[in-house]
């Protein structure tokens, strides 16, 4: 005797519901999988590098950090220490624009919070935001603009390179 099944839509949708959280589950599952492997690959960490060209126009590049293997763990990794001679953090008022200006000194500027952008040759303008590291290099010829957001001041952390020998 084969044992019956109720159709009464109460567990028809019972059934679908069990056949949808599986469905669910092992979706969850899989994408968690390919995120998990996808964070184990090394990524690139740029750094945008401001510099004075030949035309005496600041311009932008990415470069990459050269990671090597870190002495203190064999799973993490470290970059070629750079000399430094401080740090420093400074705030920029909301909406504040500082037009055709060179950096001031070789340094790292670090964006803590808020957003902006600076203004190279080119015209592809460098947007700051939380997180984006610059290599500000530009310290001679026409500069480049920086603009602040208007909904928030522009924190930076400055950090000074010692000069090259």
């Amino acid at each position: 005797m084969k044992p019956t099944i109720a159709r009464t839509p109460f567990a028809a949708c019972a059934a679908m519901m069990r056949t949808g959280a599986v469905f669910v589950l092992v979706s969850l599952a899989v994408v968690s999988s390919a995120d998990r492997i996808a964070a184990q690959k090394p990524s690139t960490t740029t750094i945008t590098r401001l510099y004075t060209a030949a035309d005496g126009e600041s311009h932008a590049q990415e470069i990459a950090v050269a990671w090597r293997p870190a002495g203190l763990r064999a799973e993490l990794s470290d970059s070629e220490s750079v000399k430094t001679t401080g740090a420093q953090f400074l705030r920029w008022p909301r909406g504040f624009v500082w037009q055709g200006h060179p950096a001031s000194k070789r340094q790292y500027v670090i964006i803590v919070s808020g957003h902006g952008q600076v203004d190279v040759a080119g015209g592809q303008p460098v947007r700051l935001v939380p997180g984006r590291v610059l290599l500000a290099e530009d310290v001679t010829g026409k500069g480049h603009t920086t603009r602040v957001g208007a909904d928030e001041d522009l924190v930076m952390l400055l950090v000074p390179l010692a000069q090259e020998r």
